[in-house]
């Protein structure tokens, strides 16, 4: 059984199922082992993190007096209802017609290719000291900004799937989706949102100028190496800056994408209202996309569990209004996320719904029951005569499955 303590509760011969808090800051890769040594006890109650996730069937529960806390279960709804009922001021209409999400995803697997292909171009360019072509960068955010109005969900979930080795690079175009969505989400001009898809593109131009042996590196970056790499804001912000082809708005998300509303950030340490509105939005479009990414040194996170940790973080990491409007744009069961229904069947989420975040478009195709494959069926959850519904995020790892975007990449 999973249960939620507080660190002051955490005992040894207990088994850590997770440990809440920012996905940087405490100190164990490992995301589920039996706490056996007294100084790793020591040092996660002094890495600041407040609450973990133990397993009683696996480890020691705590002691009885203690008061009862809430299961995961309980936890989710709580989440999911909760940004389900946010109200974002004003939402956008839509001005176009939406496209079907396999139509337009055909359309946006090329965009991603072409992405992928200007920011390896512009990374050169930065290694060999030329200045970069922001007019072919700016045509691409153009094309990147048509396909999210057509069809946010598309291209999102398409520049999410990326290797380890494209990481660096499709990490932009991905930051440059999600920063357009969010920026139409929150109703903001489109000249705005022009300049914020290109901040997103040239977000971590930076780490074209960082060790490539500490930018690859396929383990856990050491205290050196970490400090190394958060010079990237401040490189790619001076590379801009000399190059005088941006206006402020990409300067200021390419500097402050890594700061935190409780100052705890880098470079500049600023908090609450210091940080313009662009910087919040680069954080939560930043950590998203990093967070879901495969990374030399981590799987990454299935969509719909990283929005549920970012919910958690949301007191302190990032502003809670721009992650509401974040969650809006992309459903708290983004495309690709994995998810039990209440047939006791696992579907794989293909499309976000108008009527309710809670009832996306799925394709079921797993039976829990008889843990085996079953013919794929298209269930719309937001339609009247379904009486199925979402009672859990899933690991497909947990269940044995793999390559589930066959179930929604066309």
């Amino acid at each position: 059984m999973l249960k939620k303590i507080g660190v002051a509760s955490l005992r040894r011969g207990m088994y850590v199922h997770e440990l809440c808090g920012s996905w940087m800051e405490h100190p164990f890769w490992r995301s589920k082992f039996t706490l056996k040594d007294a100084d790793d006890l020591r040092r996660i109650r002094e890495s600041g993190i407040s609450e973990l996730w133990i397993d009683t069937g696996k480890g020691l529960d705590v002691i009885s007096e203690e008061a009862p806390v809430k299961g995961e279960a309980e936890v989710e709804v709580e989440v999911d209802t909760t940004l389900a009922k946010t109200e974002i001021r004003n939402p956008p209409a839509r001005t176009t017609e939406k496209v079907d999400i396999g139509e337009e995803m055909r359309k946006a697997s090329r965009i991603c290719e072409q992405g992928k292909a200007a920011v390896v171009s512009m990374f050169q360019e930065v290694r060999m000291g030329q200045a970069i072509s922001t007019d072919a960068a700016g045509a691409l955010v153009e094309d990147i900004s048509s396909s999210v109005m057509r069809n946010p969900g598309a291209l999102i979930s398409l520049a999410r799937l990326k290797t380890a080795d494209d990481y660096t690079y499709m990490h932009s175009v991905a930051v440059c989706a999600l920063m357009v969505a969010l920026a139409r989400q929150l109703g903001l001009d489109e000249a705005s949102t022009q300049e914020l898809g290109l901040a997103g593109l040239l977000h971590d131009l930076g780490k074209a100028l960082m060790p490539m042996d500490v930018l690859n590196k396929p383990g856990k970056l050491s205290d050196e190496e970490f400090a190394i790499i958060k010079g990237h804001p401040e490189a790619g912000h001076k590379i801009l800056v000399q190059g005088a082809a941006v206006g402020p708005i990409p300067l200021e998300v390419v500097l402050h994408h890594h700061e935190k509303m409780d100052g705890s950030g880098y470079p500049g340490r600023l908090k609450g209202e210091e940080l313009s509105l662009y910087s919040r939005m680069g954080a939560v479009c930043d950590v998203y996309d990093a967070i879901t990414s495969n990374r030399p040194y981590k799987n990454g996170w299935g969509p719909a569990e990283s929005i549920r940790k970012m919910a958690e973080w949301c007191n302190g990491h990032f502003d809670e209004r721009i992650f509401q409007a974040f969650v809006k744009c992309i459903g708290i069961y983004p495309i690709g996320s994995l998810v039990r229904l209440s047939s006791e069947r696992l579907a794989v989420v293909i499309d976000q719904s108008e009527k309710s975040l809670l009832m996306p478009h799925v394709k079921v195709f797993f039976s829990t029951k008889s843990k085996t494959h079953i013919s794929p069926e298209l269930i719309d959850l937001s339609d009247s005569l379904v009486k199925e519904k979402i009672v859990s995020r899933e690991d497909a790892g947990a269940w044995g499955l793999t390559n589930i975007e066959q179930f929604w990449v066309p």
